[in-house]
């Protein structure tokens, strides 16, 4: 399907771009098209490179050490019925967790490399090579429609453009994916039983008790180490605290003869009155958002521990699961040229506005905003495009602040489902995608029309 889908793309954008005079310039689909993809390799690729063989080494550590194990055996029940095709204690479980645990606290840079480290083992048990496993659409539906507690991104674009209360797209936010989440697994459990999306069976894949390094259990840990442990989790539950309270950190930092050094780091200058609006968002957003700020130090650092007091040489394993990163990018480097060239070709046709001119009828009859449309069409296509979607809504003057904090739901509470899927299919060589695009876009509309419901109830 992604085939026909991205013929589509180029010949619909060649096409319209012809009518309306858009194949050459600086706004035409050619200057556009090669804009992009060095966009693509230049600062999606190699920038994601490094931060994979980060996230890479911390993964290899977690196998090691058996985190693996226990991440496992906490959500076997659930995992086991989302995916009935992985075994109960393969890495490919706990790697999907880490996952969507990364896409819920809006850590898109964790959520990345881990996310195709599960489809890497996903693909282990892939009796057809090349073609998507149900295990495989199931994961990229959640991850596309995965909740999110706090929208960082949008939260802080509302910030940037004065509207009040930015944090109020938080509920919504959380309201939307929820319903995109579920709408995204009643869709891929569906889809996967249509006759058009069926796929050859095979003998399932027996991966060898050897293949699997983290079935060696290591050395347990010392009652030492169980303390260290504990002072971690303290020293970060301190740090979360911390992050709730700026105050509190600001009368630390004066009795520790810190403040100094505080107010030079920081380039803005950082003061108490500054801390001061943080007092009148609901503690429960400050936590939610506290530890979204505190979860990536942790992870590294509770991670390394932990192998350490295994007795794993946490440094030389790192390095070795690091090594993986760039291979992984330099694979899914082609693919991502070719889908961010399809949809440079559509965006800088006017096909989409084309096509939301042809949708105005539809949209006035179902009492959907038309400036809300340029949103849902980019968002499952470009991530900075409908960034900047976002923003031209943000700046416009003339539209009503419940139009603002519906975009700015809509930005994220959905994702962008074909960069998803030529990333994370890309990186395991998978050109057969089956039902995975439109359980994608299924859940893309469930958010949309999520969003769109719940702002006017929220704002008015």
């Amino acid at each position: 399907m992604l085939n026909w889908i991205w013929m589509g793309m180029v010949v619909v954008g060649v096409v319209v771009a012809a009518l309306l005079d858009q194949l050459t310039g600086s706004n035409g689909i050619v200057e556009g098209m090669f804009d992009m993809i060095k966009v693509g390799v230049v600062k999606i690729v190699i920038p994601l490179s490094a931060v994979m063989m980060l996230w890479l080494g911390i993964m290899r550590l977690a196998e090691k050490s058996g985190m693996i194990q226990a991440v496992s055996r906490f959500v076997r029940p659930v995992m086991k019925r989302l995916f009935p095709e992985v075994p109960e204690d393969h890495p490919a479980m706990s790697a999907m967790v880490m996952n969507m645990a990364a896409n819920m606290l809006g850590l898109g840079n964790a959520a990345t490399p881990l996310g195709l480290k599960a489809m890497e083992h996903l693909d282990e048990l892939n009796p057809n090579k090349g073609t998507a496993t149900n295990s495989m659409c199931t994961f990229l539906a959640i991850n596309t429609s995965s909740v999110t507690l706090i929208p960082a991104t949008a939260i802080g674009l509302l910030a940037a453009q004065g509207i009040a209360e930015p944090y109020a797209i938080v509920g919504t936010t959380i309201g939307a994916t929820l319903c995109s989440t579920i709408v995204a697994i009643i869709a891929v459990k569906t889809f996967e039983r249509m006759p058009v999306f069926h796929r050859e069976t095979a003998a399932p894949v027996v991966a060898k008790e050897e293949a699997f390094e983290y079935e060696v259990k290591p050395k347990g840990i010392s009652a030492f180490g169980k303390v260290i442990l504990w002072l971690v989790g303290l020293l970060f539950a301190g740090i979360i605290f911390l992050e709730m309270c700026p105050d509190k950190r600001i009368a630390l930092q004066e009795a520790l003869g810190l403040r100094e050094i505080a107010i030079q780091l920081d380039a803005e200058g950082a003061s108490l009155d500054e801390s001061e609006p943080e007092k009148d968002t609901p503690i429960w957003q400050r936590a939610v958002s506290a530890i979204s700020v505190a979860a990536i130090p942790f992870v590294l650092v509770f991670f390394v521990v932990f192998a350490a007091l295994k007795k794993i040489p946490v440094y030389e394993e790192f390095v070795e699961g690091a090594k993986e990163g760039w291979n992984v990018a330099v694979r899914i480097m082609p693919f991502i040229v070719a889908m961010l060239a399809a949809l440079a070709m559509l965006r800088n046709s006017g096909a989409l506005f084309l096509f939301q001119n042809l949708l105005k009828p539809v949209l006035d009859f179902i009492n959907f905003p038309l400036e809300l449309v340029p949103m849902a069409l980019m968002r499952p296509l470009s991530g900075s495009g409908s960034q900047g979607v976002l923003v031209e809504i943000l700046t416009n003057e003339g539209l009503s602040e419940t139009i603002k904090y519906t975009a700015a739901t809509m930005f994220g509470s959905t994702e962008t489902t074909f960069y998803v899927l030529a990333v994370y299919f890309g990186s395991v060589a998978v050109r057969k995608t089956r039902h995975a695009l439109a359980a994608g876009l299924t859940a893309d509309l469930a958010g949309v029309i999520a969003a769109v419901v719940i702002c006017k109830a929220m704002f008015g």
